[in-house]
């Protein structure tokens, strides 16, 4: 039988010809790479609640799933917080495999071909990633921009970690941070009667009775099929997309292509709540003694549809002085800093601190990685934090009239009252994401957790997340459940009991 090209494969072919000097070391990190998605992978077949999963059985030598086709899956005993590749390969029914997308079409569950295909992009590309990254640990960077182009692996715990189905290799290599790129943002002018408008909108990207959008040029060539004549240089940051204007503001795209999970497009709704959200902010991160600031939205600008649209925000280096340095919480893994417990608890203290406070008054961050950043002294020591992108934080009405503060008028999807669902936001946003991917395993973070805890504000919340199992993200589930819509969640064992 005639077998497929994969996607290793593919890449490889392609590199051949645009960067065939890449091509020695692309083809010596696949292994390494297969396994940074198989210890991901694992993780979710053990811990998301698989409907074809009926339990598991540790022992000695690992942990074995049964599975409802009475096959049985064996693997080490996993450890959900890990970052490390520590996964080198499963047996299914004595058959072992150490490639991840192999996995999945042998596992043949519902939707497992189209998962197996984005596993296979997402090893190749973090291959790719890993191919052009220089030896060495550099030196800590003097520019935000180029904390974001350190983080090579993506997503620390997603399977489809690197995965960007729709790119070809010459274009990664042109838009990809991790690649370090220029990218020249298209400049289109739209008449400003055809455009949905909030907040400023600044001169510079005025002409006459025109806005000048800013398109990425992969959006440009494959979605508005359009040749911009004009251009302005950009650095890229980690979530490709959004991108430093040097000298001036960050400019989210919209990018409708599938990136990890979803698609990156800018919605209408959320043009037209964004200025409307930044101010609404302000009031509650206000009330953090400055351990909190959140970056304002300066403009965001539709023309007719979410897939030509843009937002322009501050750069989080406005909170940052003198000797300070200023960088996405996921950039933190790049640096020695964690290794040392003590800064890894008094970071967690900070985190949880500002995250327990905003809860506490009605705001639910989506406090991942990418989204929150954090403010270095010269000496490294955390002194404060920047939240970005509001687009997916919820809003309790109750608990924020408790404290007095007003509640606009916010898209229905942001708003709840329910503590449950506040808190998965937040405890799976910040706990099991970015403060997990920061100490890099669960008895790490545990230690910091357990050091954090005595001075974390008394509150509800507090309690619960000493006592309840930490919610996080289904990854893997929601990529087996593409019909499902929303967030599917999981259920982790609770480093702090």
């Amino acid at each position: 039988m005639h077998r497929p090209p994969s996607a290793e494969t593919e890449v490889a072919d392609e590199l051949s010809v645009v960067r065939p000097g890449l091509l020695p070391r692309y083809e010596a990190e696949l292994p390494g790479a297969r396994a940074a998605v198989l210890s991901r992978l694992w993780r979710g077949l053990t811990h998301d609640p698989l409907p074809w999963v009926r339990g598991g059985e540790r022992g000695r030598d690992g942990l074995t799933l049964s599975l409802a086709d009475g096959r049985r899956l064996h693997g080490p005993l996993p450890d959900p917080y890990a970052t490390g590749a520590y996964v080198t390969a499963v047996r299914l029914d004595g058959t072992e495999y150490d490639d991840p997308a192999r996995l999945v079409t042998g596992l043949g569950v519902p939707h497992s071909a189209a998962f197996a295909a984005e596993l296979g992009h997402s090893v190749a590309s973090l291959a790719l990633s890993r191919a052009g990254q220089e030896d060495g640990r550099e030196a800590w960077p003097e520019r935000d921009w180029e904390w974001e182009q350190r983080i090579v692996d993506g997503h620390p715990f997603h399977p489809a970690c690197r995965s960007r189905p729709g790119f070809s290799v010459a274009e990664q290599l042109a838009y990809g941070p991790e690649h370090r790129p220029v990218v020249r943002l298209g400049l289109v002018p739209v008449p400003a009667a055809e455009c949905l408008v909030t907040g400023g909108w600044p001169d510079e990207l005025r002409d006459g009775g025109h806005l000048v959008l800013p398109v990425h040029p992969w959006q440009a060539a494959h979605v508005l099929k359009r040749v911009c004549e004009e251009h302005r240089p950009g650095h890229p940051l980690m979530s490709l997309r959004t991108l430093a204007l040097p000298g001036g503001p960050h400019v989210k795209t919209s990018l409708s292509a599938r990136l990890t999970s979803s698609v990156r497009d800018i919605s209408l709704p959320s043009v037209a709540a964004s200025a409307l959200l930044s101010d609404f902010a302000e009031v509650p991160a206000a009330r953090t003694d400055g351990l909190l600031h959140v970056t304002r939205t300066l403009g965001a600008a539709a023309a007719g549809s979410s897939d030509f649209a843009a937002v322009l925000r501050e750069s989080p280096r406005t909170y940052a002085g003198g000797g300070e340095r200023v960088l996405p919480v996921a950039a933190l893994a790049t640096t020695d800093l964690p290794r040392s417990p003590a800064w890894l608890a008094g970071f967690a203290r900070l985190a949880l601190t500002a995250g327990l406070w905003l809860l506490e008054l009605g705001v639910a961050l989506e406090a991942h990685g990418q989204n929150l950043l954090v403010v270095l002294s010269a000496a490294g020591e955390p002194l404060r934090l920047v939240y970005r992108d509001l687009a997916d934080i919820r809003v309790s009405p109750a608990r924020l009239a408790r404290h007095g503060i007003a509640v606009p008028d916010l898209p229905a999807r942001m708003v709840t009252d329910d503590d449950r669902v506040l808190r998965r936001k937040l405890f799976g946003s910040l706990v099991a994401g970015a403060l997990a991917g920061t100490a890099g395993s669960g008895e790490a973070l545990a230690a910091a957790l357990r050091t954090a805890a005595g001075d974390l504000p008394d509150t509800a919340d507090l309690a619960a997340l000493r006592a309840e199992p930490l919610p996080a993200k289904a990854l893997t589930l929601m990529r087996l459940s593409p019909r499902t819509p929303g967030d599917q969640w999981a259920q982790l064992p609770n480093p702090l009991r």
